[in-house]
């Protein structure tokens, strides 16, 4: 089924997204007094943490709950991302609300603006601290479809 390997390869490349992560994290100390003097492998962490959470939650947004969905058998032609985003909800994988929170810390850490450094810092907090919550969200989604296959 044509599907069933779309979903394969999205959660494979999850995978990868998820495995770098963690090591990303494991490198990161809170709190973050001051990103200028962190060491320079801290920084490095912070930078590819802030790149995989926002390619994880684009590939879960854009493809993985679509192709999901789909899977499921529901009708996903022509429907916008919040009918979607409702399915997934019923689905118990995530609210709209937790899900809408998760968009705005990553949209808030994509903007960086001199003299802002204070918001920047509490931004990559942020992240950091909902990180486990995306990755949870990634997690649900591959158990749902393994019962489902499995059925």
């Amino acid at each position: 089924m044509l599907i069933e390997k779309r979903l394969d390869a999205y959660f494979t490349e999850a995978k990868k997204h998820i495995a770098l992560i963690e090591e990303a994290n494991s490198a990161i100390s809170l709190p973050i007094q001051d990103y200028d003097t962190l060491p320079s492998l801290e920084k490095f962490a912070i930078n590819a943490l802030v790149f995989r959470f926002s390619k994880l939650q684009d590939l879960i947004g854009s493809k993985i709950f679509r192709a999901f969905l789909e899977f499921n058998r529901f009708d996903v032609q022509d429907k916008s991302f919040l009918l979607l985003l409702k399915e997934i909800e019923k689905e118990g994988i995530v609210d709209i609300d937790t899900w809408d929170e998760l968009r705005k810390v990553r949209n808030n850490i994509a903007h960086e603006y001199p003299g802002e450094e204070d918001e920047l810092m509490d931004a990559l907090e942020l992240l950091i601290r909902k990180t486990p919550l995306l990755l949870e969200i990634s997690s649900k989604l591959q158990e749902r479809y393994n019962e489902i296959r499995e059925v």
